[in-house]
């Protein structure tokens, strides 16, 4: 093969066409459980979680809510994915060979946010969220008539954790937030360093993206083991969540998420007709099951 700038182009529009393909291709499940956020900016600062006003009788002058009592800010992070591929495999028209290490990293670029927001549920039970609370804790609390009540968002236990999820509002128990998308780049000059001194070039993807924790009430953590009695109480524990004032949110768990080694204990909790002992599961059906190894 001609190595000239025509025939770089061309290879790359190539290389291009195959990480496109692998992008479309791989299965992802974050996008049901995090909103995404277009960030404008280095970081964005979400003040109005926690802080959304219940309706009250009007009487006299409205009462305006401060959105920003408290705040919580996710920082943009870059992330890149680098491959060489030596100058004598253009020459020798070897090409080919690397389509399908082009179509992997389309793949592995839209798994990324796959691994950033399901890794949050795994580091929830020690990660802080907007209430300087860890996101699954014990010690999350609300305020009302100025009484002060703790609420767990939390099932203590020693076994793989599950997760249950209300994704049924615009705000999401998690955020995907995206400064400059997945973009496939390439250095292939023969004036750039690494084609001059090293004789290979350079192919790689780049993003600047980050994911944060949202409302602790629209997300349960339990590390018990999943069973009928502990999945119902997990839920009734969040259908009784409150806002930060006290307002009942009306939450109602809609997805369930698990490693896979709680795979079969979840498709029977959530898929069969009847029980073990015969009697009907009067849980079929009432969450939709995610099964992911990111959250290990």
């Amino acid at each position: 093969m001609l190595i000239n700038t025509a025939n770089l182009d061309l290879a790359f529009k190539g290389f291009q066409a195959k990480y496109n393909d692998g992008l479309s291709k791989a299965a992802i499940y974050w996008d049901k459980i995090a909103m995404k956020v277009n960030s404008a900016s280095r970081d964005e600062t979400y003040g109005w979680i926690g802080q959304m006003p219940a309706f009250r009788e009007w009487v006299g002058p409205r009462v305006v809510k401060n959105l920003s009592a408290q705040k919580f800010t996710i920082t943009n992070r870059k992330f890149e994915s680098t491959i060489a591929i030596k100058r004598e495999d253009f020459a020798d028209d070897r090409l080919g060979t690397f389509a399908p290490v082009f179509a992997n990293m389309g793949e592995l670029s839209r798994q990324h946010p796959e691994e950033l927001v399901m890794g949050l549920l795994r580091d929830g039970f020690t990660t802080k969220c907007y209430d300087n609370q860890n996101f699954f804790d014990s010690v999350h609390v609300y305020e009302q008539n100025g009484a002060v009540t703790a609420v767990s968002n939390v099932q203590a236990g020693a076994g793989p954790a599950w997760y249950l999820l209300d994704t049924s509002h615009e705000i999401k128990p998690l955020i995907f937030q995206e400064r400059e998308t997945y973009q496939l780049q390439s250095l292939v000059a023969d004036t750039d360093d690494t084609v001059f001194y090293n004789d290979e070039y350079l192919y790689g993807i780049r993003a600047r993206v980050n994911a944060g924790y949202g409302l602790w009430q629209l997300a349960y953590g339990s590390k018990a083991a999943l069973t009928p009695v502990n999945y119902a109480a997990a839920r009734a524990a969040m259908m009784g969540f409150r806002s930060d004032t006290g307002r009942i949110l009306g939450i109602k768990p809609t997805v369930m998420v698990v490693p896979p080694a709680l795979e079969s204990d979840a498709l029977t909790l959530l898929n069969t007709e009847n029980g073990s002992a015969g009697a009907t599961n009067p849980w079929k059906g009432t969450a939709e099951l995610i099964v992911t190894p990111f959250v290990l």
